[in-house]
Formats: C-alpha cells, structure tokens, sequence
C-alpha cells in the first residue's frame, strides 16, 4: 500500500513546550508578583519609620526571597525534581543573593550616586531594579535551581492487541 515516513517528532511538540512556558511564565509572574507586593509593602513600612532606602532595600528583598522560595517550589516548580533539596536551596540562595545584589544596585546607584532620594524616586529605582533582577533570576531559577525532570521516553515493548509497539517510561 503507502510507504509510512518516520516521524521524527511528536505532532504538537512545539506547541506543547511553548504552552508549557507559558504557564510556567505565568506561574512565575504570579509568585513573583506576590513576592513584588512584600517586598514593596515591607520596603516602604521600612522607609516610613525612617531606615535608610539602601538598608531597608536590602531587608525588604531577603523578605520576599524567603517568601517567592516557598511559593516557587510549592507552587510555579511543583513539578520539579525534588531530589537534592540542598542543593536546590543553596542555589536558590546564591542565585537569590545575585538577584539581590543587581535589584539593589539599581536603588544604591540612584540614591547615593546621583543623589535622587525622595520616597518616590526610592520606589521608581527599586522598581526598575527588580524589573532586572526578575530576568536574571527567571533564566538561573529554571536553568539551575528547579531542574525539570527527564522528558518521558519510549522503548520498545510487546506488542499490545491494539497494536501498540512502544509504552512511555520516565516520568508519568
């Protein structure tokens, strides 16, 4: 009859991937975003009682890395290998402290190096700050911290009266 082409790839798999990025970057925004409102809220209870933008900057972040740390692996990295936990979390810490360090940078260069220090322009640049650091810290935390998990493979098995020739292994 016909000659059957191999496949070399799963119909949709680029779709598939591509969705599955994009839940996972809505997944981050949302934890972030709650992350993003304890840091604000904490950076600015910290500025109102009168702590100093660089030092209540560098307080209000390491708040909301302990929170986002909770609501990444409990929530956006669910999914992800659960495996080596210390070495998840020092990663998440050495990353985090990078992260922290381009976030603050931004608000220390503008407050102390070019003198803008009003409560507003304290906000603006903490703003544009974690806007920074939200990209670095999205590329390491899925690159490095929250590893995915193999992709699911198929080997060759008995055949099945439905005509089946393979069955998926690794992950369910």
């Amino acid at each position: 009859m016909g000659r059957e082409l191999p496949r070399t790839a799963a119909p949709g798999g680029f779709r598939r991937r591509l969705r599955a990025l994009w839940r996972e970057i809505v997944k981050f925004g949302a934890v972030g975003g709650a992350g993003l409102l304890v840091n604000f809220a904490a950076f600015n209870v910290l500025l109102h009682m009168g702590v100093r933008p660089g030092r209540a900057g560098v307080a209000a972040t390491a708040l909301a890395i302990a929170f986002n740390y909770l609501g990444f692996r409990y929530f956006t990295y669910r999914d992800r290998d659960r495996g080596h936990r210390t070495r998840e979390m020092s990663l998440f810490l050495a990353f985090s402290a990078v992260g922290l360090v381009i976030e603050n940078g931004v608000l220390f260069l503008a407050t102390y190096g070019m003198g803008w220090d009003t409560p507003l322009e304290n906000n603006v640049f903490k703003f544009v700050g974690v806007g920074v650091a939200t990209l670095f810290r999205f590329w390491s935390y899925r690159t490095w911290v929250f590893r995915a998990l193999p992709e699911p493979r198929e080997r060759p098995s008995r055949v099945h009266p439905q005509g089946r020739t393979t069955e998926r292994v690794g992950r369910p």
